[in-house]
């Protein structure tokens, strides 16, 4: 069975069971009908996943990966703001009309930097520091900028990557590349598996771009939560029969990470159970 069907339902019994209720509380989102969106939270969750072992894949439901990579790719690869440049629809109800949504997620990863040595964008700063100082502890990504919070039309969620390298000693002497995705909130429901196998993703394209095996992703989150009227939704999803994890890998000859497309994204045997629809959105 799948492993991240299996930290699924441990972490939405564990919120149900013992989280603390929003209810009565002044917060922000609200549901179309205007009514105030409450949650049930638990503080400071941590998942880890090892994408040496299976590609963290929900089975219970069918997450769509090539959508998840076209979003890390819209950010960490083409840098962009604008969701003219996004095939899923997820980030328009924040853009503008022209399709921004302000300094926000490629915007950040896209701003240069100087350094002693040249001027770098975030990604760039990354791939280049991976292939000269790989056992460097200063290798991260941060889209939490204070001085553009203003000017961003939603502050980021998942907002930092810290790499971090280890030698396992592998017969083909490749070092081994892991993950500590940092979120400051999480709609559990919504965007969990989405975020996770989005950043298994992300990881497994900077690993195979630097010359590494991808490893562990350890997810940080803060606030994770499931709203009130998702509560009976994730009941019934957590209590569905599971599956074993599909196969999921690159093509082996793209080397260059502003090379991939989701075409090189290849999915095997991702056998699952019937989507959920209709999931109302809290904005």
């Amino acid at each position: 069975m799948s492993k991240a069907d299996d930290i699924f339902v441990g972490m939405c019994e564990d919120i149900i069971a013992h989280g603390t209720t929003t209810k009565g509380q002044r917060v922000r989102p609200t549901w179309e009908d205007g009514s105030k969106a409450y949650t049930i939270k638990r503080f400071g969750v941590c998942n880890r996943y090892d994408l040496r072992e299976e590609f963290p894949a929900l089975t219970l439901r069918r997450t769509a990966l090539k959508s998840c990579m076209d979003e890390i790719l819209w950010i960490y690869q083409r840098k962009s703001n604008n969701v003219h440049d996004l095939k899923p629809h997820i980030w328009d109800e924040w853009a503008n009309e022209d399709g921004s949504i302000g300094k926000a997620y490629g915007y950040q990863v896209g701003k240069l930097s100087q350094y002693p040595d040249g001027v770098y964008d975030q990604m760039d700063r990354v791939l280049k520091d991976l292939r000269d100082e790989p056992f460097s502890r200063r290798i991260l990504t941060n889209l939490y900028c204070i001085d553009d919070l203003h000017e961003m039309n939603l502050y980021p969620c998942a907002y930092s990557c810290t790499f971090n390298v280890t030698d396992d000693q592998r017969e083909d002497g490749r070092l081994t590349l892991n993950m500590v995705l940092s979120q400051r909130s999480q709609d559990v429901l919504a965007a969990n598996n989405w975020n996770v196998c989005q950043y298994a993703i992300l990881l497994m394209m900077v690993a195979q771009s630097s010359g590494m095996v991808a490893g562990e992703l350890v997810h940080m989150i803060a606030d994770a939560h499931i709203y009130d009227r998702h509560v009976p939704i994730v009941e019934e999803l957590i209590r569905r029969e599971r599956f074993a994890a599909p196969k999921v890998s690159l093509n082996p000859e793209i080397t260059d990470f502003y090379a991939f497309t989701t075409d090189d994204l290849l999915v095997e045997d991702y056998v699952h159970g019937p989507q959920v629809t209709n999931i109302p959105i809290a904005v």
